[in-house]
């Protein structure tokens, strides 16, 4: 067991917390979004909060650790919705938060610190440069875009630009190694998989270099439908017309949005299903006529609404903030998330809306993918068992759907399910004891699992907790 004490001692003069209260407050992520997860990460505590204000500090930190076997689990703004930063094996959580700065801002790029929350670096950056990040998760009020790259994978601008793991969309990342003597390194084009979407297993990010795109005042819109899949057919064509700039495109089906998109209940109408998008100001008037061709109800535009005051952006209606919403209200919902590939995705969404009346809730996200227009899902799901939800997402796995599993904790098992051959090589580069956020990478801990044997990998500290 390290000595967090002496630890503490050799920390003397960084942000260091270590109340009890605090430290299991920044120890937690949105994992309760899954009743699985919560039941098996609802214990899950870290040891210390230690905050860098530098790289020199961060160094300073992993070399401490690294001496004394210390687990470090690297923390943003904490909106991760699968428990990617929270520490299995207790130890230091790394807080990102105070390395924040914007160091340089050029023509179609900006090199900034990895703990800066995306719409605070949105806001600078359109006010000195009229550019935006490309894309965004829904949660751009409060996440930081180091936590993004580490955790996420697309969001609100996707259906222009695709996702982070496209070639382009992350120039150029800093990396800090876990070693006895931590070892700066530089990361560009193909090896900045080696810790996307890593959840900080392979080193620390301490600097960041990513492409921006013009930035438009965008109009907010919600338009409605009678029938889920006329929406679901809209939002399918609308994406298609190429001279229409969007960055937001969701439809989601009826009663979700009545029911629960409580500040935008005035504009909306029960049992309708919409379809949310921001559409660029000098795109407006193509748009209302495509949908006006299309039969869509016009049921909101913030550029005509008296004021915006307390009403939530279009994208806090979408993605994860989907299900946040519902939540809220309805504790019996989680959700899942699914893969509808081209170019059959529209008849594949209406097959399985067909096969879950009553218990899945239609919410696709339009996106770019190997730049074809498709579609991924977060539908919610009334929970009733894991059983069931298991069977639910052997269903759509049969059915030509693949399920990202968001009731998981695991890289491999919310993702492709088989071990990423680059990110574990470099973990035994970059981590060689294995303290960067333990238990998430199961091809570290246990490289012979079998992921086609339908069993959920425990990490051997969750273990002796769950079998009590």
């Amino acid at each position: 067991m390290p000595d967090y004490d002496q630890i503490k001692t050799e920390l003397a003069g960084i942000d260091i917390e270590d109340h009890p209260a605090l430290v299991k407050q920044k120890s937690r992520d949105f994992y309760w979004y899954s009743p699985i997860l919560k039941a098996q990460l609802d214990h899950v505590t870290a040891d210390i909060v230690v905050s860098p204000k530098t790289e020199e500090e961060l160094i300073k930190v992993l070399k401490v650790a690294y001496a004394h076997g210390a687990p470090v689990t690297a923390r943003g703004g904490g909106t991760g919705n699968y428990g990617q930063a929270m520490p299995l094996s207790g130890g230091i959580i790394l807080n990102m938060m105070q390395m924040n700065a914007v160091k340089e801002v050029h023509p179609g790029r900006v090199i900034c610190q990895p703990g800066i929350i995306i719409a605070q670096l949105d806001k600078y950056l359109k006010e000195h440069s009229g550019q935006e990040v490309r894309f965004h998760p829904s949660t751009a009020q409060t996440a930081t875009l180091g936590g993004f790259i580490a955790g996420g994978s697309g969001g609100v601008g996707s259906i222009t630009w695709g996702g982070l793991r496209d070639l382009g969309n992350i120039l150029r990342l800093r990396v800090v190694t876990m070693e006895a003597e931590p070892r700066v390194l530089e990361l560009s084009a193909w090896d900045l998989q080696k810790v996307s979407h890593a959840y900080g297993t392979n080193g620390i990010i301490t600097e960041i270099e990513m492409p921006l795109a013009p930035a438009y005042d965008w109009v907010d819109v919600i338009v409605g439908f009678d029938d889920y899949m006329d929406a679901v057919r809209f939002a399918d064509g609308i994406c298609r017309r190429n001279g229409i700039l969007l960055k937001e495109v969701a439809p989601i089906t009826a009663p979700i949005p009545y029911d629960y998109f409580t500040r935008h209940k005035p504009w909306l109408k029960e049992g309708q299903s919409i379809v949310v998008l921001m559409v660029a100001p000098h795109s407006m008037e193509p748009f209302l006529a495509y949908a006006d061709k299309m039969k869509a109800d016009l049921r909101f535009r913030s550029d005509t609404v008296e004021s915006m005051k307390g009403i939530p952006h279009a994208y806090e209606l979408a993605w994860n903030h989907t299900t946040l919403r519902a939540l809220k209200l309805d504790t019996g919902f989680t959700y899942l998330q699914v893969q509808y590939p081209g170019p059959d995705h529209v008849a594949k969404v209406q097959k399985m809306v067909e096969m879950f009346p009553g218990e899945v809730f239609g919410h696709l996200e339009f996106l770019k993918f190997d730049g074809q227009i498709q579609c991924s899902g977060l539908p919610l799901v009334r929970y009733t068992t894991e059983e069931r939800l298991n069977e639910i997402i052997r269903l759509h796995e049969e059915n030509g759907c693949p399920i990202f599993n968001p009731h998981r904790y695991t890289l491999e098992e919310g993702g492709m399910k088989q071990t990423d051959t680059v990110q574990l090589a470099f973990k035994k580069e970059t981590d060689p004891k294995g303290l960067l956020n333990p238990g998430k990478m199961i091809a570290w801990d246990n490289p012979d699992f079998d992921f086609k044997a339908g069993k959920n990998y425990l990490f051997p500290g969750l273990q002796s907790f769950t079998e009590a």
